[in-house]
């Protein structure tokens, strides 16, 4: 039973991570609205993207309250048959690159992977568990079914992850650690582009990437060092990439979510991306759900920040609009107390308590 105090104490710390989703929105928002004016860019597709994230994370807290099995299960059906109905997510070109919309569809798959494994374990139902898990399951085969590697393994990460979950007693170590590996992913993206790794590794890297996509990234490298400040403006790097210019099919995009801002928004763009990402880990650890429906959720967000640092998921909004609405349910407080399958019940108070 969870007494006033504690009530009263949750309500505080839930306040306090809503308060600041609010301000680091905000903020990418209004500097997105900075840049462009200083710049004459097209801030749209940030706003947009702020948008979709407030809006997805709304309704998932929403629906979190009231069905915290039926939602992230119903979302995790509705991604997969997004995925395997549209593919391309969008019209245009790339479907099988890693690049574009493949990147997106792997991002959707990953989601759908982490919500049905968060229901999982919201349900206190053994056969219902079971048959969540292997959703998450049809995910990892739908994505191999598309010819995404990349969904393969971040689905197959975020399962493996949420069944170490349930043995985890702190969530806060496992939060920092996915903050870690999303870092080092981001910090690869910014050592390819720099051209700093040994010659050999750089070289096998860049032949795996593609050489287009490497080129795209120095040039988006380049204009942030020329323009650390404001950048070039949203929207303004196909314009002035050497690398975008020449390509047979542009989309105006470096196809790296830190690199873009990076470009066109200044240091500024860099930080708050990087403040929305740990704002939502925050999130993470304060909520009132069970250590294991929280660390899911992380790892299957953190999936899609690496497939945003490698490629384009961000620009889509059904990405955005996912990656709000898995957040928004992983830190909902349902009216009703959640089951909770670990090691033993003596770890169980351990194991949920949220992070201070």
């Amino acid at each position: 039973m969870t007494t006033a105090a504690g009530a009263d104490a949750d309500g505080d710390r839930h306040t306090a991570a809503d308060a600041v989703g609010v301000a680091v929105l905000g903020a990418c928002a209004a500097w997105s609205l900075v840049s462009a004016a200083v710049h004459g860019g097209r801030p749209e597709g940030v706003l947009l993207a702020v948008l979709a994230v407030a809006a997805g994370y709304a309704t998932g807290r929403i629906c979190g309250v009231l069905l915290p099995v039926a939602a992230p299960g119903a979302a995790a059906l509705a991604g997969l048959t997004l995925s395997v109905a549209l593919p391309r997510l969008a019209p245009g070109p790339e479907t099988a690159s890693p690049l574009g919309h493949a990147g997106a569809t792997a991002a959707v798959l990953s989601l759908s992977a982490g919500a049905a494994c968060c229901a999982a374990w919201a349900t206190p139902v053994p056969l219902l568990r079971l048959a969540l898990r292997l959703s998450a399951c049809g995910a990892m085969v739908a994505g191999a079914a598309l010819g995404s590697v990349a969904a393969v393994v971040t689905c197959g990460g975020v399962l493996l992850c949420s069944l170490a979950a349930g043995r985890m007693r702190h969530r806060g170590a496992a939060l920092a650690g996915l903050a870690v590996a999303t870092a080092a992913v981001t910090g690869l993206t910014w050592a390819v582009a720099g051209d700093v790794l040994p010659s050999g590794l750089g070289s096998s890297l860049a032949d795996q990437l593609t050489p287009r996509r490497v080129a795209l990234w120095r040039d988006a490298l380049h204009l942030a060092h020329g323009n650390a400040g404001l950048g070039v403006g949203p929207g303004r790097f196909g314009e002035l990439s050497t690398a975008a210019a020449q390509s047979a099919l542009p989309d105006g995009k470096p196809h790296s979510a830190p690199l873009q801002l990076a470009a066109e928004q200044g240091v500024v763009g860099v930080l708050l991306l990087a403040a929305a990402y740990c704002w939502v880990l925050f999130a993470l650890g304060r909520a009132p759900r069970p250590t294991p429906v929280v660390l899911t959720a992380g790892a299957a967000l953190t999936a899609v920040a690496a497939l945003s640092a490698l490629g384009n998921a961000l620009s889509f909004t059904t990405v955005s609009v996912g990656a709000g609405l898995l957040a928004g349910l992983a830190t909902a407080r349902p009216l009703a107390d959640e089951p909770v399958s670990g090691p033993s019940a003596g770890s169980r108070r351990e194991r949920d308590r949220p992070v201070v």
